[in-house]
This record gives structure tokens, sequence and C-alpha cells, in this order.
């Protein structure tokens, strides 16, 4: 019988909002039972307004079927259905330090109403006083004090915005080249990446050359699986720029052979807009033609729409990267569910220690979900597991078909540029990064090198490798971590090799050892 399945489920609800207390009408449900159907119908009607009080605004609502349901749950019901079918993307936000990240992103969240005029105002006062009028907009973004005092962004900051069609994450990732593993965190987790490069006269320029973030941020992005690109051109608005057309075809032009040459398709993966991120310009709508009369294209909210993503497998084996983990009530850990789905009550494997634990609850953007698919960012609360024994970088996986957990694979790597005077041959040490893994490794042979241009193998063995080529070589690590092959899952299979502060390669899985 459906209404009693309903009441149990309200009734552990409303214990769980209790601190699982059972409070005494819950314990007269039971007796409610037995009884006719309409009292029951009042007694849920009750309860459903308790766990209202007390659950969070937004928390999923078990809905009773019966014809005498009240309107609002009705609508309420709808409306969860709706959000739900909206589609979910991650973007993350890179480009140069000072390049308008935050600000962009805090426009963003501003213009699709996320943020109200009032808190806007007690950041322009906070800027102000600070003498920085124009940071305002990015102190959305950055929340932390060292973050507004200085203007950098420093961790990756979190938002959520929807537009009609799809619901969006944002990741805004630092620009300063001290955060780049922080940066490495962020677009790992993101399905498109937003490129903002400034047009201010000097700045675009110092972005670009050599040792800028510009570069060293699209070749990672590249890598962590960023299929699409926006490139948004910002400060179009700065009296040095003033909306010139021959400005921002000049950025274009620099910038198209840069994209080529990090294995981007412009054609079909890229798209360049222009935007005034402080203003809002050609940002939810497009440009007026009285500031802009040059650009035909579509505003940032249109393209953002627009954008194809990869398909995901929800019914594959489950994988999750845990990025964070905390205490509350319980294990929390959160990530990015890369392949398959999770509901409460599934029994998973916490990999690379094997520990078996259960799933609690499963949070996805602040509210309370049954169940959730791929490409969902969720905070996931476990028990038979303790907060101390979880690392980042370990991933929640399937039982039946866990990730494998290797201290060494074979990797197809590229050499992108070494520091000077380093020669890459076995013994090369550096430090890798794959998903949310940072551990460090050594290159411990070289197999062989690959012909850039016939895609094959060359003859002649190698001992060492200079930048620019391809190498295919065995790679050891200090502790078991996770790592699946790039054919079998591109997300878990992608990395990059950092030392002293550069990246210096970037490459993929292509062999793990026979358990």
């Amino acid at each position: 019988m459906d209404i009693e399945a309903e009441i149990r489920a309200l009734q552990l609800d409303s214990a769980e909002d209790n601190n699982d207390v059972v409070n005494p009408e819950d314990a007269k449900l039971e007796k409610v039972e037995k009884e006719d159907e309409v009292e029951v119908e009042v007694e849920v009607e009750g309860m459903k307004d308790e766990v209202h009080g007390r659950s969070q605004p937004g928390q999923a609502e078990p809905k009773v079927k019966n014809k005498e349901v009240v309107a609002l749950e009705d609508a309420e019901a709808q409306e969860e259905m709706e959000t739900n079918k909206k589609r979910h993307l991650n973007v993350v936000f890179i480009g140069h330090v000072d390049a308008g990240k935050s600000t962009t992103g805090g426009q963003i969240l501003f213009l699709s109403g996320q943020v109200d005029d009032r808190t806007i105002q007690k950041y322009e006062k906070e800027a102000k006083d600070k003498s920085r009028e124009s940071w305002y907009m990015a102190y959305i973004m950055d929340t932390n004090e060292e973050e507004r005092v200085k203007g950098k962004t420093v961790e990756v900051g979190r938002a959520h915005f929807e537009t009609e069609t799809t619901r969006f994450t944002i990741l805004d990732a630092p620009g300063h080249k001290s955060y780049v593993p922080n940066m490495i965190s962020g677009a790992s987790q993101a399905d498109i990446g937003v490129l903002v490069i400034s047009a201010r006269k000097g700045e675009f320029e110092t972005g670009y050359e050599r040792g800028g973030q510009t570069r060293e941020h699209v070749q990672l992005a590249k890598t962590l699986g960023v299929a699409k690109l926006l490139v948004v051109v910002n400060k179009m608005d700065d009296p040095t720029v003033n909306w010139s057309k021959e400005r921002y075809d000049e950025i274009e032009s620099k910038m198209t052979p840069f994209l080529k040459s990090s294995g981007y398709n412009v054609k079909k993966d890229v798209q360049f807009l222009p935007i005034s991120g402080l203003l809002g310009s050609n940002m939810k709508t497009r440009v007026d033609k009285s500031i802009c009369s040059w650009w035909n294209g579509p505003c940032l909210f249109e393209a953002l729409d627009c954008i194809e993503v990869p398909l995901r497998d929800p019914k594959g084996p489950f994988r999750m990267p845990i990025i964070d983990k905390f205490k509350d009530m319980g294990t929390v850990v959160m990530g990015k569910v890369e392949s398959g789905s999770v509901c409460e009550g599934d029994s998973l494997l916490v990999m690379p220690n094997k520990a078996q634990v259960k799933v609690v609850a499963v949070c996805c953007d602040e509210s309370k979900v049954r169940c959730a698919g791929p490409g969902e960012n969720l905070r996931v609360r476990l028990s038979g597991i303790e907060e101390e024994d979880i690392l980042s970088g370990f991933v929640l996986s399937s039982i039946v078909k866990p990730i494998p957990a290797v201290t060494e694979f074979t990797a197809q790597l590229q050499i992108l540029e070494l520091l000077e005077n380093a020669i890459f041959t076995a013994g090369y040490k550096a430090v890798l990064h794959v998903h949310s893994v940072v551990e460090e490794c050594e290159i411990v042979e070289l197999l062989q090198q690959i012909d850039p241009k016939t895609r094959k193998p060359m003859k002649k063995k190698v001992l060492f490798v200079k930048n620019g080529a391809v190498v295919v070589c065995r790679v050891q690590v200090n502790n078991s971590i996770c790592v699946e092959k790039f054919s079998d899952f591109p997300q878990l299979g992608r990395f990059t090799l950092r030392t002293e502060g550069k990246t210096i390669a970037v490459g993929k899985v292509t062999d793990l050892p026979v358990a």
C-alpha cells in the first residue's frame, strides 16, 4: 500500500531532522496505519508541515500519491521534476591573473538573480573602503579576507546558477602561477572552460607571452578534459580598448594558432566573444549596437546554453574521485561523479584502501536527493569509515567493478617544456596530478618514442627525450593511486606532470599492470 510506504519515509525524514530522535507523534503514526484512510491523510499532511518546518528549503519531499494532494505539493513535485530535467554542466573560469575571472563569475551570479542588490551594495562599500571600487563584483566569488585584500583568487570558488535549459556550477580557478595546483583540481571537475582574456593594453600580452598563465591554463585545460572552450575577451569597456574591433580581432588571430597547437579544434570546440565583466555587457543580453556596432554573435549566456556536452553513462560502474572530506553527523565526502549513479543505501568501496562503506545521504547543490547520476557535484555522507582514513584523491567506486589501485602504470606522455638543463630520462622525478590525486612519481623506463607525424613508434631505442617529444614510458608512484586506462575512462586516465611550479608534460594512461 502506497501510503504506508510514504509514512515510513516521512518518519525516517523527521527522525533524521531531529538528530535521529523519533518523536512521540511518529510513534502514534504506527497505530494510525490500521485506521481508515482519511485519518491517515490528515496525519500525513500534518507530518508534512512538520517536516517542512524543520527541513532545509529545497529538500526533496516525499510525494503522496492521493487525489486530494494539496496543489502546492503538486507544484513542488512538478518543480523538482523540472530542475532534475535540466542538464548539468561544470564551467571552469581560467586565465591569467587579473583578467577578470572572479568579476565575470560574480556578474553572472548577479545577472541570473543569485545575489540580491543589497549584498552588492554591501560589497561596493567594502571595496570602496579598500579603495578598490572595481573589485566589488569579484567579492561575490572571492569570499575569504585574504583573497579580498590582495584581489587574487587562491582557492577554487564554487557557485551555482541556472539558465533556461541548463544548471551550471561555476568553478572560479585562481590565475596566479603559485596556485596552479588549485587550478588543476578545479579544471579536473569541469566539462567546459571559459578562458577569460583581458583586452586592456599590455594585459593580454603579459598573460599570453611565455610564462604567462593564459598559455599554461589552456594546455592544462585540454589535458584535464575540458573539451569545449569559450574564449571571452573581457574589459572591452576599458578606455584603452573602447570596444575596438581591431583589438578584438588581434587577440583572436593571436589565440587561434595557439589553441590549435594545444589540441583544440578551433572551428568546432572554441568560440570567441567580447564582454565587459564589470558592467555586464554582452553577458545576459546581447550588447547594445550603440556601444558595439560590429558584434552580431551571441551573448555569454546564449553561448553557454548552446554548448553540446559529452554524454556519460549512468549505468556504468560507479566512480567518484574525492576532492574533499569533512565531519558532519558522520563522514561526508565531496566530488564529481564521473560514471555510474549513486542512491541512498548503496554499498560502495573507498579505493585504494578497499574500505566498504554505506551511503547514508546524498546532497547535490545544497539539496538532498535520493539518487544522482554522472556529472553531478555531490556531497555524500558515508557510514563505515572515519574521516581521517580518507584522503583527497581516493575514489568511491562500485563493489562489483572497483577502480584499479596501482603503484606503477604505462603512459603516453607529451613533453611540453622541460626546465632548463633538464633531460627527460629514466629516473626523472616530478609531481603527478591525475583527477584529484597529487602524488610524487618517477619515470622508471622509457619504452619507445612516437613519431609525431606518423603517430607510430620509432624503431630506435630511446634513452632520453627533449621538448615536444611524445614518448611511452613506465611511471612509478610511492603510494598506490586509483587510475583507469584512458581508453576506458578518459576522466580518470589523463594526467599532468609538474615540477618546480611548471607543467612539463601531459599524458594518458595506456596500460595498467595485471592485478
